[in-house]
């Protein structure tokens, strides 16, 4: 049963954060001017409120996605790994606010305000680097070494994957325009794209374990244990 909702989550997490994307558009950037802000916003408040509740919708499933995988790992990587999700899902919730509140009173928005909430929204881009890093930093370390617990090719990918994120704090930290601006092409495709990829088989791979470490605190063996009877 852990395993199928595992897959669903898996599944379901992968999907909405991909149907978001496609709910904003062509989103405003870096390029545009405060006035080009407003107008977009102006034009597109549905997209920004469907990009708000599909992410809201993303969160029970990541969640559980999240939950379902920190039971199959063994400790300390499990708790990294779930700190890093729970900064992700916290951090995302930030960007949505500034999104939709954008989109609530457009014909009261001033361009300067526009622009600065929207340099506040894009920096959950390079922000949330931290958190992936975080969750992805132990779950590939179990993919490499002679007792290596999860396949090889997955550690291949999650090495790239985790490799792409550390290159991409720094570059869109400091990035000021193009593709490595903040919340930009590096963010919401390249980063993006490999995360969700790296999300996907993972959970498809552990659907199929249901345990690499066993448990390993006192309330995890007390849920382990088949009730008697």
């Amino acid at each position: 049963m852990r395993s199928r909702v595992l897959l669903v989550s898996t599944l379901a997490s992968v999907l909405l954060l991909v149907a978001e994307t496609f709910a904003l558009g062509e989103a405003p950037t870096d390029r545009f001017s405060g006035e080009e802000i407003v107008t977009w916003f102006a034009g597109h408040g549905v997209n920004a409120r469907l990009y708000a509740w599909l992410l809201i919708a993303f969160v029970p499933a990541f969640a559980a996605f999240a939950a379902l995988v920190r039971r199959r790992l063994p400790a300390p990587h499990r708790d990294m790994f779930f700190v890093g999700t729970i900064a992700i899902l916290a951090e995302t919730a930030v960007s949505t606010w500034f999104w939709a509140g954008l989109a609530w009173h457009p014909d009261q928005l001033s361009p300067p305000v526009a622009r600065v909430l929207l340099d506040v929204a894009s920096f959950w881009g390079p922000v949330i680097n931290g958190a992936t890093i975080t969750m992805l930093a132990p779950v590939v370390a179990l993919s490499w070494g002679q007792d290596a617990l999860l396949p090889r090719w997955l550690g291949v990918l999650g090495t790239v994957t985790l490799g792409e994120q550390v290159v991409e704090s720094v570059a869109t930290i400091f990035g000021t325009s193009g593709f490595a601006a903040p919340g930009g092409p590096m963010n919401l495709m390249l980063g993006a794209g490999l995360v969700t990829g790296w999300v996907l088989c993972l959970g498809l791979v552990l659907a199929r374990r249901p345990d690499l470490g066993g448990p390993t605190t006192p309330s995890d063996q007390a849920s382990a244990v088949p009730a008697a009877g």
